[in-house]
């Protein structure tokens, strides 16, 4: 009965649809409804329906059908979508194709120059030639930008900042360019090494590698490999882990001292028995010291004393590196590197020994300290310093002016505010990566993911 009853159902259903399309057919000749007006539109057959909102497709697609546009499907021209182009990962061919891009315009990724000027330029030329060439410089980028299709790291637009570069690098006998370890290649910047001969040809260039410590010592040896090949110096350093030792050794230097002087306390009692040379044991404990061998703290009391002693050796090494002029520049046509982690003592030294040339103050060195923000150039300073002479901040571009700090005598440091260099990416992913985009400005979470 069931299946008779729903056979009955759609006989009905199809008889009542063919009569009432017969009738529609007779009433043209009759009285004519709104919805039955000869007007290009079946009124009858439309399902109106208010449309407030629409997705994006469905918005172009009604804006089309507005604007009379047809479109043709066409068949076989299809794409398959890897797995892994959802993920916003590149594909081997695209890599290789912008890889190919970046090198045939790395030339054109270039640092604004400061214009030529004398003592004869007056201060608003040249403001107003350096405002010239920093719009050219700009334009140059946009267009690389827009004409190739290359990504870019963000890069300082402010040209107060780029002043502050030409400024420590016309003072600066070496330029220490200092990059994250964890990616060398996308902080260095090999134009500015250009730049610096440009101003000087017997300027020197060196690469800081910040927080080497993260590496280990196999990636140490192949970046100083690579950079030997390169032709430039390049310095493994890490001013966390070198501060956190000098902190130890003062540390362990401060309870020798205690127990030294807790030593010196207890031999003064037992010299104290012969009341003639107690006199004698005061005022000259030192004497009475090295006449017995016995006694561990007589090393300690030299030192004590003589309280200049490493600026003495410093003075001294400084005397014996001078006549050695000819032969380094002999043998610094051939960069050697070393793959370990540098000390301070030993920074300092390759900071005063590498510039061989005509300073640009006599009496002492110049190292300009360049790179990005938040590489730790302030952090490198505290560390060789040993105190806290520079504001050091998480936030990047946390310095504002350059500074110089001497060191010792005849070794002066200049602190250069960070600058964000331009220079190529292949996605946006990989800057958020690196660092150089703030975390709060992702807009989609899964390429960064993806990527690492």
């Amino acid at each position: 009965m069931g299946k008779k009853k729903a056979s009955c159902g759609l006989g009905r259903a199809l008889i009542k649809e063919r009569a009432q399309s017969q009738r529609g057919l007779r009433g043209k000749d009759s009285w004519l409804h709104t919805s039955e007006l000869n007007d290009g539109y079946d009124w009858g057959r439309l399902n109106l329906q208010s449309v407030t909102e629409q997705s994006s497709i469905d918005d172009f697609l009604a804006t089309a059908e507005l604007a009379g546009t047809e479109f043709v499907a066409e068949k076989l021209n299809i794409k398959f979508v890897p797995a892994e182009a959802r993920t916003g990962l590149l594909t081997s061919e695209e890599s290789s194709r912008i890889h190919k891009l970046h090198e045939e315009n790395k030339q054109f990724l270039c640092i604004p120059r400061r214009p030529h000027w004398d003592k004869n330029t007056s201060a608003e030329i040249l403001k107003q030639s350096e405002r010239e060439n920093f719009l050219e410089w700009r334009r140059q980028l946009a267009t690389l930008e827009e004409e190739k299709k290359l990504i870019l790291t963000p890069f300082e637009r402010n040209l107060d900042f780029w002043r502050q570069l030409w400024r420590v690098l016309e003072r600066s006998d070496v330029v220490v360019q200092i990059v994250d370890a964890r990616n060398p290649l996308l902080f260095r910047c090999q134009d500015l090494e250009r730049y610096v001969k440009e101003v000087n040809s017997q300027k020197e260039n060196i690469i800081l590698i910040n927080k080497a410590d993260l590496l280990t010592e196999g990636q140490r040896q192949a970046w100083a490999v690579y950079f030997e090949k390169e032709g430039i110096k390049v310095v493994f350093w890490s001013a966390l882990a070198e501060a956190q030792r000098l902190s130890e050794e003062a540390r362990q230097s401060d309870e020798e001292d205690v127990e030294s002087e807790n030593e010196i306390a207890t031999t003064d009692e037992e010299n104290s028995e012969n009341d003639e040379d107690l006199g004698e044991a005061e005022t000259a404990p030192v004497r009475d010291h090295e006449a017995s061998d016995s006694d561990t703290s007589d090393e300690y009391e030299d030192c004590e004393d003589d309280e200049g002693w490493q600026t003495c050796s410093e003075d001294a090494e400084e005397e014996r590196v001078i006549p050695q002029h000819d032969s380094e520049r002999t043998e610094q046509k051939v960069v050697r590197n070393e793959s370990h982690l540098v000390q301070r003592d030993e920074l300092l030294e390759i900071f005063k020994s590498i510039h061989t040339g005509n300073r640009v103050r006599e009496e002492q060195i110049t190292v300009g300290l360049v790179g990005y923000p938040n590489v730790g150039k302030s952090s490198t300073i505290n560390t060789i310093l040993g105190n806290k002479k520079v504001s050091v901040s998480a936030t990047p571009g946390h310095t504002k002016h350059f500074q110089t700090l001497f060191v010792e005598p005849g070794l002066c440091l200049c602190d250069c505010p960070g600058l964000v260099m331009p220079s190529f990416v292949s996605t946006k992913a990989e800057m958020i990566c690196s660092g150089i985009l703030p975390i709060d400005q992702m807009r989609d979470h899964v390429p960064p993911i993806s990527l690492i």
